[in-house]
């Protein structure tokens, strides 16, 4: 991701024991001025619990957003709940209602 918790990601997250686990990722980020690359921290982080044997969750519709790319996407799909709190701060509180309702849906709880 290029940030500062990217020794976190790499060096610490590989060494735990995960596996088995269930996980769900949010991220927010800005769709407008990162449209290359919104939320791509969020993409790296499911792909490493991923990679521990996680049992993922949660993935969410890519419509409505306004972005060219992003790691955090995967077969049109966002690979959890990505809000952009700086042009469509509307819109966050009914997609984590919704998000959390899909969650319960899916026995992550």
């Amino acid at each position: 991701s290029g940030t500062t918790w990217d020794s976190w990601l790499y060096d610490t997250l590989p060494n735990l024991k995960v596996e088995g686990k269930k996980v769900a990722v949010f991220g927010v980020g800005d769709q407008q001025s990162y449209s290359d690359y919104y939320c791509d921290a969020a993409g790296e982080l499911y792909d490493l619990f991923e990679a521990k044997g996680c049992k993922m969750f949660g993935f969410t519709s890519t419509d409505g957003y306004e972005h060219e790319s992003s790691k955090a996407e995967r077969d049109g799909k966002f690979i959890g709940l990505l809000c952009d709190e700086d042009n469509q701060y509307d819109l966050s509180e009914d997609r984590a209602k919704a998000w959390i309702a899909q969650l319960k849906d899916e026995g992550f709880f």
